[in-house]
């Protein structure tokens, strides 16, 4: 009989229970130096015999404690051509740097050094693929003279300077960042804010005097904390501002630092967009796939597209990393023209950079994203000491102001709030903030975690509560003859069958699906299909194949794009190895915070998709993206995953 929390794997694909069983993944790793490339073993779905068994006894329990939690810190090593190309001359233009630039200037030379481009494997072909250990060196499915730029066969042209050709045509681009051959965005990674920011600038303004009309007023006293704590006041309206480690500056502070002068307004801005007057979001039926730290980029909305996803949403980005012109954050908003709906998610505590965030935004991107959301649920302790994320949701009056300006800097463009339930357990917010949202602060959709930031993922979703926030909202819509704003839930939709349940339960517009997602990217299938897929083990490599092919034609062919996309592709192997086919469960649907108990695929294939062991991951990458670099190395999020944790 297995324990409580267990997925019941029928009794025919069960290994024998090792003495000591691996740590449990914490998904708190969905919300942010080891090398595993050489040594590999066949997995063979148990744990490496140098972990546990009778001959090396019971672990101690700080060996246990060793074990889990996360590998904080982590580093991925660079691995760069022998002679690294120029970046501005790889893309047709001359480089700022002249004679003194560190990287080559010879194209001819680079193409006759670099390595050979990657002969990746066709979807009639993986059925005939086979799993590296069958292979040895040279013969690896990702060698050979069939070469083909990915970009160059996507698009028909790519980036590089010299005539467009096949063979020998390259993406080159800094590992990291992202090719914009692919890209819908308007001028790509700006990193020239010079202009001011009159929709904000004016907008605080009005902020700043209704504050100081309201502080004429005379105030009760405000009780201080006898404990050291935060100070509470009881009034709703009040801003309080939260205790933030690191001064942020103001918006003309930010464009002095950047223009050397601050920069007067030119203009005065328009006249503000009624609510009314901004685009309707209809969501009825769609699928939404969530915003996910790291390993929800480009290539991974991509593949869920492919599957069925109807509504992407980019990683979080920081309002003061945009307005800084960061590279990175930028990168964020880089948008497919396979995403049908797609929008630009950022977080902030201050009410002049969020709304000066959102109205570069506009200016840069109007004309490429559909809506912009505000992250007011992000627990992680990085984002919530800084008032950030789900600390808003303890500071309304903030929260309102930011969401006001965020509308009227935005235009036609209409502004989301992804929400917690609350901060604390058993203290519940959300049913009296959200019909504030849309009438009061012009929120034009709203989505809703049924969990609170204290409770990360140690219990279920509270659907019953998500109901009650819904029925409030639609209530005040009825009352006051408001138009119909979306609502989606979000937690624990693992299954088709879970997603319309909770549909018609709850009577939420849809459901933002964010671990299902990363576990079994093909659950938008079995959600428009309305069936639970028994996916094969060459399915899954086939989707796994796609994700690969994104990769590099998102983040180049050169050796530091292939080996960006390895690292996002283990990322992304991190959690797709958890699924458990539901050809092997006793009942269905799958549950997903079952754990699986050790077990053995159908076949030898599905066997090593459901391995632990991150050095499996890298090995299924090379099936794809060639051998590892030496010099390469992935350091899982997870410590049960690593080698060393099980020696």
């Amino acid at each position: 009989m297995l324990p409580p929390g267990t997925a019941q794997v029928k009794a025919e694909f069960l290994l024998p229970v090792n003495a000591t069983s691996s740590a449990v993944p914490d998904d708190d790793a969905a919300e942010g130096s080891s090398s595993h490339v050489h040594g590999h073993t066949p997995s063979d779905g148990q744990q490496d015999t140098r972990s546990s068994g009778p001959a090396r006894g019971k672990l101690t329990k700080a060996q246990k404690k060793a074990q889990t939690g996360v590998n904080k810190g982590r580093r991925f090593g660079k691995v760069r051509d022998e002679l690294d190309l120029c970046y501005q001359v790889a893309a047709g233009g001359m480089c700022d740097f002249g004679d003194q630039c560190r990287n080559n200037h010879d194209v001819a030379a680079y193409l006759a050094a670099k390595p050979p481009d990657l002969a990746f494997p066709a979807p009639e072909d993986i059925n005939n693929m086979l799993i590296p250990a069958a292979w040895g060196a040279g013969g690896d499915p990702a060698s050979g003279s069939n070469t083909t730029c990915p970009v160059f066969a996507e698009l028909g042209e790519c980036r590089f300077a010299s005539p467009r050709r096949v063979e020998g045509c390259m993406i080159l681009i800094p590992a990291g960042t992202d090719s914009d051959s692919d890209v819908a965005t308007s001028r790509g990674t700006s990193t020239q804010l010079t202009y001011p920011f009159p929709i904000a600038t004016a907008y605080q303004k009005e902020v700043e005097a209704a504050d100081a009309s309201k502080n004429t007023k005379p105030r009760p006293n405000v009780p201080v904390s006898s404990g050291g704590g935060p100070v509470v006041i009881s009034e709703p309206d009040q801003d309080q501002d939260m205790d933030v480690p690191v001064a942020q500056p103001s918006v003309d502070e930010i464009v002095e630092k950047r223009t050397g002068d601050t920069v007067p307004p030119v203009d005065a801005p328009d006249v503000p967009m009624r609510f009314l007057e901004k685009k309707r979001l209809d969501w009825a039926g769609k699928t939404y796939l969530a915003p996910l730290t790291t390993v929800g980029n480009l290539p991974f909305r991509r593949l869920c597209v492919s599957y069925g996803a109807d509504i992407t949403c980019g990683e979080m980005g920081l309002a003061n990393s945009f307005l800084a012109g960061s590279k990175e954050e930028w990168s964020l908003v880089r948008r497919h023209p396979s995403e049908k709906i797609f929008g630009v998610q950022i977080a902030g505590s201050k009410v002049p950079s969020v709304v000066s965030a959102a109205e570069v935004l506009a200016k840069e991107c109007g004309n490429t994203i559909d809506f912009v959301d505000l992250n007011c649920g992000c627990p992680i302790d990085l984002v919530f000491k800084t008032g950030s994320g789900s600390a808003l949701l303890d500071n309304v009056n903030r929260l309102g102001k930011i969401v006001l300006g965020m509308s009227r800097a935005l235009g036609e463009i209409p502004v989301t709030v992804k929400l917690r339930t609350g901060v604390k357990d058993g203290k519940n917010t959300a049913h009296k903030l959200m019909p504030r949202l849309a009438p009061e602060f012009n929120a034009s959709a709203m989505t809703l975690h049924g969990r609170t930031r204290q409770q990360r993922y140690t219990k279920l979703a509270d659907w019953e509560y998500i109901k009650q926030c819904v029925d409030a909202v639609r209530a005040r819509e009825t009352d006051e003859d408001l138009p119909r704003i979306p609502i989606f839930g979000g937690g624990d939709c693992f299954s088709s069958q879970d997603y319309w349940a909770c549909v018609e339960q709850s009577g939420v517009d849809g459901v933002m699906v964010a671990r299902g997602a990363l576990i079994k990217p093909w659950i938008f299938t079995e959600i428009k299909e309305h069936r639970e897929w028994d996916i094969s083990a060459r399915e899954r490599l086939e989707g796994i194949r796609k994700y690969a092919e994104f990769g590099l034609t998102h983040f180049g062919t050169d050796t530091a794009g292939v080996n960006s996309t390895r690292r996002y592709l283990c990322e992304a192997l991190s959690f797709q190895y958890r699924y458990v086919p539901i050809g092997l469960l006793e009942h269905l649907p799958g549950r997903i915070n079952d754990r699986a108990p050790a077990f053995r695929g159908r076949d030898e294939l599905e066997t090593l998709l459901a391995s632990g062991d991150s050095r499996d991951w890298v090995r299924i990458s090379e099936m794809f993206l060639g051998p590892a670099p030496e010099a390469w190395s992935f350091t899982p999020k997870h410590k049960s995953n690593a080698y060393e944790s099980q020696g």
